[in-house]
């Protein structure tokens, strides 16, 4: 079912790419309509133009809020070709038949992130824009419609191959395309005006980033929505593959919560090394001790910039991404040495205030897990001394970011032991001993934090028996008074901090 073009309207607000259009439109005997800086822009190419105002016998009126809303327009492009009963209605109010709507939007998203001024964001709220495409979307068995300058290829390929002729199928593409874009854009001004409010429906949309190679795994499709370069400049290797998204995640996650110099080593999803020190230097090899076994094919983060003394080190073993603020020219050299190694210049922090993951049939919302403690009880024989404070805050901080259940083992700001994705706390500690151990660590001074409060005194009087002589959790069991009353009793500094930290 083929449709030949022989009138256009065109009103946008961006025109890069829209010159070939315009002049291919104009080559083909199309009669265009168009209004404002858009018809000063087509009859500057030479092209002939017809003012929206002629045809409506109306001009753009309330300081150009409203200048298409006419039945002169609208009918035009909502009347049905094969009804007669339109047509007649056509020639009797003498409204010419449109057949294709070249239309974009007020930049609403991009006037939000760059003010706060509430007037000026509610002019770039659409109204005839939106209300042309649906109508042209509505109608596309007889009219074409471009909702986007992102679409401005396609149509120029379609009017030059097809003569100024349309498939069926090729209207129904566009039409669905522009009904895509009108529902992010009826997202983005909900979400803004739903800001302060409770919501009644969950409603996102993200532009589609890049599809990966696969998902978890090779069998499952998996595609990124987002705009990565909004965070990073890549400036080296491979790209990012789904699981690498995830783990880049939990990455900026963890080190957003560091001032000083800190680096980190995450393996799906999992803090396996970090430390901080006076130096990056120093603490990627504090980070690296922490598991060296785990760190291979790992996520790396620091938040200073990488100096080339710190690649040098670094370049030793293979990992997958290292996220950093900054990487001085000779790092750069050094860490380019191999091709699909990734390497990300964080140009800012996460932006995101909830977390969503998809359960049963619906979804789940929750806000970011700010903050590390609520109080600072001390609970125990003594108050924790300055440096025991240091690493409780750190390893309570560790701990958040690992896999529940979970417990972290932490000396002189260094992780030394960690348990995560434990079916019951004392396996957690257990395992974080007997990492420890599988690389010399000494437990003797070290502190213990845990994501969730001890239901028994067990885990307490094992973190004692290997030397451990402060703990951190949040308290609220029942038998909270066990673990309190043994730490009194055995020397032993507890901080009861009033916040859970579960990660599943």
């Amino acid at each position: 079912m083929q449709k030949q073009i022989k009138s256009a309207l065109i009103s946008v607000f961006y025109k890069d790419n829209l010159e070939n259009i315009v002049k291919t439109l104009g080559a083909q005997g199309v009669t265009i309509y168009s209004t404002g800086g858009t018809q000063k822009f087509i009859e500057e190419l030479g092209v002939k133009c017809v003012a929206v105002e002629d045809l409506t016998a109306y001009p753009s009126i309330l300081g150009g809020r409203v200048k298409t809303l006419h039945p002169k327009v609208f009918g035009g492009i909502l009347a049905r070709r094969e009804n007669k009963q339109d047509l007649e209605q056509l020639a009797q109010y003498e409204i010419p038949e449109i057949d294709l709507v070249i239309v974009d939007l007020y930049p609403f998203e991009e006037t939000v992130k760059s003010t706060t001024e509430e007037q000026a964001i509610i002019e770039k709220i659409d109204i005839g824009g939106v209300s042309l495409i649906r109508a042209a979307g509505k109608n596309y068995k007889d009219v074409v419609i471009v909702a986007s300058k992102d679409q401005y290829a396609s149509l120029e390929q379609v009017l030059v191959e097809g003569k100024g002729a349309t498939t069926l199928e090729q209207r129904r593409g566009f039409a669905a395309r522009a009904f895509e874009v009108c529902a992010h854009y009826d997202v983005a001004i909900a979400s803004w005006w739903m800001r302060n409010e409770e919501k009644d429906y969950f409603q996102l949309s993200v532009p589609k980033g890049q599809v990966c190679r696969y998902g978890e795994n090779p069998h499952q499709k998996g595609v990124f929505y987002g705009n990565l370069n909004d965070m990073f400049d890549k400036l080296h290797g491979k790209e990012l593959s789904y699981n690498n998204l995830v783990d880049v995640d939990a990455a900026v996650q963890l080190i957003a919560e560091f001032s000083e110099t800190t680096f980190a080593v995450i393996k799906h999803t999992n803090v396996c090394g970090i430390a901080s020190r006076a130096t990056l230097a120093e603490a990627w090899e504090a980070a690296l001790a922490g598991d060296k076994e785990s760190a291979f094919g790992g996520v790396l983060v620091c938040n200073k910039a990488v100096d080339a003394v710190t690649a040098q080190s670094i370049n030793e073993i293979f990992f997958e991404i290292l996220i950093a603020p900054a990487f001085e020219p000779a790092a750069l050299e050094i860490l380019q040495a191999k091709k699909n190694r990734i390497l990300l210049l964080q140009k800012q922090p996460l932006q995101t205030k909830e977390m969503f993951k998809n359960v049963l049939n619906g979804v789940l919302v929750q806000d970011n897990d700010e903050g590390s403690f609520q109080t600072w009880t001390e609970s125990g024989a003594q108050p924790a001394t300055p440096a025991q404070k240091a690493d409780l805050e750190f390893a309570n901080i560790v701990c958040k970011h690992l896999k529940s259940n979970a417990i972290a083992l932490v000396k002189d700001r260094q992780l030394v032991g960690k348990g995560c994705g434990q079916t019951s706390r004392i396996d957690a500690l257990r395992h974080a001993i007997e990492k420890a151990k599988q690389f010399n660590f000494s437990l003797s001074g070290a502190v213990m934090a845990s994501d969730a409060f001890f239901p028994f005194d067990d885990c307490v009087r094992i973190a004692k028996a290997e030397g451990i002589d402060a703990v951190i959790q949040p308290g609220g069991s029942i038998r909270d008074n066990d673990s309190i009353t043994y730490a009194k009793e055995n020397g032993m500094a507890m901080i009861i901090t009033g916040m859970r930290h579960f990660r599943h």
